[in-house]
């Protein structure tokens, strides 16, 4: 797999959003509760999907998500990037090079992350008790409801199930 900075066939970095992302969602981080039309909500696994070359079917659908999110219609959290730069940091085989997964990082830059707090880890661990997720799987949910999403794209989740309000759709099938 090339590394970031490398480029596609056409020589552009998937990570270089040429988007006005002056745009805010105007939501306020709190304990806000789900609003089924508020942003969507980005996994780690479609941020992982846009870097990989391996399927160009996905990264083509996860490019385009993450154009969405750099112009601000799309959120995450801050658990998900640095998910995201540990999958390129450690689980790459080459790794990516701390450089460029640091031009990456800049280049998700604009993204409105969702802040862990608290409040969050409480909220996960009710997903836990609730839906049986994984702990950190919860983090995704809560974080997601704190953001007033509608949907958390992700392949990872269960498509079509509904957490706290808030349904998972998987944008890859």
């Amino acid at each position: 797999m090339p590394h970031p900075a490398a480029g596609g066939a056409n020589g552009k970095r998937w990570s270089d959003p040429l988007i006005d992302s002056a745009s805010g969602l105007g939501n306020e981080l709190g304990s806000a509760r789900t609003y089924m039309h508020g942003p969507d909500f980005l996994d780690t696994n479609v941020l992982v999907y846009a870097y990989d070359a391996n399927d160009p079917d996905k990264r083509h659908i996860a490019q385009d998500l993450v154009r969405r999110a750099v112009a601000g219609e799309i959120v995450t959290s801050t658990q998900v990037l640095a998910e995201f730069a540990a999958t390129l940091l450690h689980k790459l085989s080459p790794a990516a090079r701390p450089a460029d997964v640091l031009a990456i990082l800049d280049a998700l830059g604009p993204i409105k992350p969702i802040g862990a707090d608290g409040d969050t880890v409480r909220r996960a661990v009710e997903a836990h008790a609730q839906y049986g997720v994984h702990f950190y799987d919860g983090m995704i949910v809560a974080a997601a409801e704190r953001g007033a999403c509608g949907r958390i794209l992700s392949e990872d989740f269960n498509a079509g199930q509904t957490y706290f309000g808030i349904k998972v759709e998987n944008p890859f099938v």
